[in-house]
């Protein structure tokens, strides 16, 4: 499949119909996340490796597990990697985060992750059956997610994601009970006026209560053109 280019001059990316497409979600998560004093990052639940090409234009140095149980989501991503040139600081690891082998406890500074959006049963199915644990808590819950995580960082290591608004205080409780405290919180509009689609949030593991709440994040103007600051995330030139 062709390439596209996520912003002029951008990463390039491929993906293909068992792969879950690139979403602005991910964008915005990786625009989000801080990067501050990371050396080692784990993008569980990778899909095409769309969060971890971006992150780590964003911190070269930075190097990065990408980890997702499907193997067409894990071919993808290798795919993705090479095509960006970044063999040297991102590998892909393809198997169940839940039981993942490879990666030590504490070892990582920074985890991220887009999970499914939707609880087994729920939400609209993806045309390729493939596609469906990218969608649905087929094979980890966010429960399970939150485990694993608070199990991977070292203390005091962050945890990004998002997810859709009508989850947020399901997702804050369960993050608090796995001593993956909220610190950064922002969520996302598509018009100034609408109510929020996406939340945004940083965890710190250990951290002392306390979460800070950003301003809304609106993707859409009231004329229907892109805001000022999503088209500074996807690099795009003002309109003159």
């Amino acid at each position: 499949m062709e390439a596209f280019e996520l912003w002029p001059n951008g990463p390039k990316l491929e993906t293909n119909k068992d792969v879950q497409p690139v979403g602005t979600d991910s964008v915005l998560l990786s625009n989000f996340v801080s990067l501050s004093g990371v050396r080692r990052c784990a993008d569980l639940g990778c899909g095409s490796g769309v969060i971890s090409i971006i992150l780590s234009h964003r911190r070269p140095e930075m190097h990065i597990d990408l980890v997702d149980i499907s193997p067409e989501a894990a071919a993808c991503a290798k795919r993705n990697i090479q095509l960006n040139g970044l063999d040297s600081h991102l590998r892909v690891l393809q198997g169940d985060l839940r039981t993942l082998n490879e990666a030590e406890v504490g070892k990582y500074q920074l985890i991220v992750s887009n999970p499914p959006y939707f609880p087994i049963g729920s939400g609209t199915s993806p045309n390729s059956s493939k596609r469906s644990g990218a969608r649905q808590e087929d094979t980890c819950t966010l429960g399970q997610l939150a485990f694993t995580v608070s199990r991977l960082l070292g203390d005091g290591g962050r945890f990004a994601m998002c997810g859709p608004a009508f989850r947020l205080s399901e997702a804050l409780c369960v993050l608090s009970s796995h001593s993956l405290e909220p610190k950064r919180l922002r969520l996302v509009q598509g018009r100034l006026n609408a109510p929020p689609s996406i939340f945004l949030v940083e965890c710190r593991r250990g951290g002392r209560s306390g979460v800070r709440v950003e301003p809304a994040l609106i993707i859409k103007d009231d004329n229907g053109a892109d805001t000022e600051e999503i088209r500074r995330i996807y690099h795009l030139q003002q309109e003159q």
